[in-house]
């Protein structure tokens, strides 16, 4: 049960929170758990939405690149509801194959051919890791494939939007509601004697 409270607005939720709901509806097929938990601090969530929109809609990686990105930097992070979450994204909200999706979760960068998905991915939970261990070349490996300066930055700024993300739901347990499949495959993960089951709909279609 998360450590405090999942705030649904009865009143709806102002028109830019509203416009994310719709959004994530779009993606998830639902609103998920962790955005009624971030309501217990509308002011924050608000420019803190705004800026993950732009993190995913202005920079120059495209978004299945940023959904394996967070789903690798999440799983290295043991958070199983924001790998979960980006896995639905990926999976449902933008038709990527389930089993390519499982694959990924399961091996990690070892799934991807070498090329640009690879190079972004293993720099993002290279600098999720150890942002010191960063060399000039894998700066230079990402402009190899591509990349500008503004991805670049972009990269290492999804790494830690991705990570404050995983914290805040791994710290104040958001209560798990999606499909028990992804959390299964990721760490392995089985339900326990007495537990809840959680809401297996998500992000079926």
């Amino acid at each position: 049960m998360a450590r405090v409270p999942l705030v649904k607005p009865e009143q709806g939720a102002g028109p830019i929170v509203q416009e994310m709901f719709d959004w994530v509806t779009e993606m998830e097929g639902d609103v998920p758990n962790h955005f009624y938990l971030e309501m217990n601090f509308p002011e924050h969530f608000k420019a803190k939405l705004g800026a993950t929109q732009v993190l995913w809609q202005m920079g120059e990686l495209d978004m299945p690149e940023i959904q394996h990105v967070g789903i690798a930097v999440s799983k290295a992070n043991e958070c199983q509801y924001c790998t979960a979450a980006f896995c639905t994204i990926l999976n449902y909200g933008l038709g990527a194959d389930e089993d390519e999706t499982k694959t990924f979760l399961d091996e990690g960068t070892e799934a991807l051919e070498e090329g640009r998905l690879k190079t972004i991915v293993d720099f993002a939970l290279k600098v999720n890791m150890s942002p010191h261990s960063i060399e000039d070349e894998d700066v230079d490996g990402l402009r190899a494939v591509g990349l500008g300066d503004k991805g670049i930055v972009q990269l290492v700024h999804l790494v830690s939007d991705f990570s404050s993300y995983n914290r805040l739901n791994t710290a104040l347990q958001t209560d798990y509601d999606y499909r028990d499949m992804w959390r299964t495959v990721a760490f392995n993960w089985s339900r326990q004697p007495g537990e809840a089951e959680g809401d297996n709909t998500r992000g079926l279609r």
